[in-house]
Formats: structure tokens, sequence, C-alpha cells
């Protein structure tokens, strides 16, 4: 891959990930209930997604998978059903869980799925990835080390991205503490969450 078709890439896939959407606004509302620490977790489910959605988009299983809605859509419900879950249990708990980054609370394997099931059920980023990626391979050269370079990168970018938002999601947890507002950190993740979860059936 030359450079500037490696820079192009960069560039766009950067500005794409940084524009608000699914698994962003999920980062931001653990960074108000948990903390960024803590959210590492879901983050560390989500790019396992992107690289799986990004892999079968160059292996050319999106366009099959595109055909059976059937199927992207049980994924979306079951997704969708966590989050409600995850945000009513936010709604309910102690303010004092949303101030802790270091709450014993903080289901780690649930984090994880968490992330994992945002990034593979949402079916906009299959078709995503399934038109951004083919035009930056360069079919005179071989496909797989392309595609480690192009899954690597995009990993990278995602998760600066997605510590973006966790840490934007921490400042407004610390700016409503600072003033007395704790009991609305757990109503604004909850409220995050249902929002991804209904962006996530009806997107």
């Amino acid at each position: 891959m030359d450079a500037a078709r490696f820079l192009t890439f960069c560039a766009t896939f950067f500005m794409i990930s940084l524009s608000p959407g699914l698994c962003m606004t999920l980062s931001m509302s653990l960074g108000v209930s948990v903390g960024v620490r803590r959210a590492l977790w879901m983050m560390l489910g989500e790019l396992v997604g992107v690289a799986l959605v990004g892999a079968a988009a160059l292996g050319g299983v999106a366009a099959l998978l595109l055909s059976a809605p059937q199927a992207f859509m049980v994924a979306k419900v079951i997704g969708a059903a966590y989050l409600i879950w995850s945000a009513v249990k936010a709604w309910r708990s102690p303010v004092k869980i949303a101030l802790s980054q270091a709450s014993d609370e903080v289901n780690t394997k649930g984090l994880i799925s968490q992330g994992f099931i945002t990034a593979v059920s949402n079916p906009k980023a299959w078709i995503f990835f399934a038109a951004l990626l083919p035009p930056f391979i360069d079919p005179q050269q071989s496909l797989l080390p392309q595609a480690v370079v192009l899954l690597s990168v995009m990993v990278v970018i995602e998760f600066i991205c997605l510590l973006i938002y966790a840490q934007g999601g921490r400042m407004l947890r610390d700016y409503l503490a600072n003033r007395g507002l704790g009991q609305w950190l757990n109503r604004i993740a909850a409220g995050l969450m249902v929002g991804v979860a209904f962006w996530l059936v009806l997107g």
C-alpha cells in the first residue's frame, strides 16, 4: 500500500470514527457511570467486534450476512435488551457507584459483551466496512499484509476515539458531582444507554 492511500485511509477512518455513533455514545455513557478505566473493558469487546467486522468485510462475509436481515435483527434485539437492562440497573444504582471508578459492582464480562454485541450487531458498521475497505486494497499486492495494516489502523483509531468520548463522559461526571448534582449521573448514563438500544434496533 502506498503512502498516499494509507494516509487517506487514516484520515477518512478517523473522521468517521470520531463522529457520534452507537459505540461512541456507549463509551460516553460508561465514562459517566463507571469512569474511563472501567470503560476500557467495554472498549476491549468493542475493538474485537470492530476487528471482526472489518475482517469479515474484507473476506466478503459482509455481503452474505447483509442478505440475512433476520439474523441481524435477532442480534440487534439481544444487544438492545442487554443495554436496556444495564440502563435500568444504572438508574436504580446509588449515586456513589456512579462516582466511583473502582466500584466492585462493575461486571467486567458484561462490559466486554456489551461492547462486542454493540459493534457486531450494527448493520451500518457492516455496510460501512464493506464499502470503505475495498477501495483501499491494492489488487496488485498481497491481500493479507494489507488487511493486517488496515485492521490494525482501524483498531488504534477506534480506541483513540472511544477514549475521547469516555473522557468526555468522565468530565461531565466530575462537573455534576462538583455542583452537587450527583443524582443526575446515573440518569444520564441510563438515558444514553436506552438511546443506544433504540438506535441499535431502529437503525
